[in-house]
């Protein structure tokens, strides 16, 4: 991975580990769904005028069809399916459950993409996932009726995170990543608009949950599905998908800063797994590993403007 490459995954994970604040201070009050909708429809109004002024028009007709199952597969049915799995399990373990993305993405760009995995990058994604569990902490779970549906539906969601990032490779290559943010963001909010009127907040919005809103909207979505599409282009899937495992360690950072949480013990080796697992997986300690083949086209092209 190149520099650039390597902020962009950091910057990325703050953006989305910063997304667990905002949510916290939301949810209660608009309830997921709804919380939903509005973040991918003023993330997709924000891309509007860039939209308009790069003239990406024929680009989004072109590629409709892709674009909505991305929004479907990539935002609108994961966030559903965390949203059911939140009501039945701790927050932890959630968290847990939306890291596997990563493992799931190494067995289908294995299986769809024949990309070959060395031992190294198994290791990696094996400590950032043990990583993340020490971060977030196992506690005893108790087995309500619903708690093997909640599971189910977190690694559900999970796999289908692993199944958007290749396919985001295959079907858009070449598209512009802001064509693939603005219609992937208003494809999720058509797959959400039926489900709307069964789940109206009871409460009015005050001041503080409008702005928290819109920063969910603008920072931990528009800018931050614009990078990870970004990622998916440059460095493909596999090595996105590793920034699942820096989001937990950004979130409790975030409380730790602007909340004054306390970290731990268990949080700071959980850290450090998670970062020395994602650099071993996106091979920071192997410079010079050829990417394949289909990675050196995409630089080619970079490099030839």
């Amino acid at each position: 991975m190149r520099k650039i490459d390597i902020a962009e995954l950091l910057l990325l994970a703050a953006l989305w580990g910063g997304s667990f604040l905002f949510m916290r201070v939301a949810v209660p009050v608009l309830g997921p769904l709804w919380l939903l909708e509005l973040r991918v429809v003023l993330a997709g109004c924000a891309l509007l005028p860039v939209v308009v002024r790069l003239d990406l028009w024929s680009e989004l007709r072109r590629c409709w069809r892709a674009l909505l199952v991305v929004g479907s597969i990539n935002s609108a049915i994961p966030f559903v399916l965390l949203a059911f799995a939140s009501l039945s399990l701790p927050a932890g373990l959630t968290s847990i459950l939306n890291s596997t993305a990563p493992l799931f993405g190494t067995v289908v760009a294995a299986v769809w993409l024949q990309e070959t995995l060395t031992l190294a990058r198994w290791i990696g994604f094996g400590l950032g996932f043990v990583g993340v569990v020490i971060l977030v902490g196992w506690q005893p779970i108790m087995a309500t009726p619903g708690f093997g549906g909640a599971v189910a539906a977190g690694l559900v969601a999970a796999f289908m995170y692993a199944i958007a990032a290749p396919y985001i490779r295959r079907n858009l290559a070449g598209v512009s990543p802001w064509t693939i943010t603005a219609g992937s963001l208003w494809g999720a909010a058509l797959v959400l608009l039926p489900a709307l009127p069964f789940t109206v907040p009871r409460q009015m919005p005050t001041p503080t949950v409008g702005a928290v809103v819109v920063a969910l909207a603008l920072l931990s979505t528009a800018c931050a599905y614009l990078l990870y599409f970004r990622l998916i282009q440059n460095v493909g899937p596999t090595k996105a998908l590793t920034v699942g495992y820096l989001i937990p360690m950004f979130a409790v950072l975030w409380g730790a800063l602007l909340l004054a949480e306390p970290i731990t013990r268990s949080m700071a080796v959980g850290g450090s797994l998670i970062l020395l697992g994602t650099a071993i997986a996106n091979d920071l300690f192997n410079p010079n590993k050829k990417e394949p083949r289909l990675y050196q086209e995409k630089s080619k092209l970079r490099a030839l403007g």
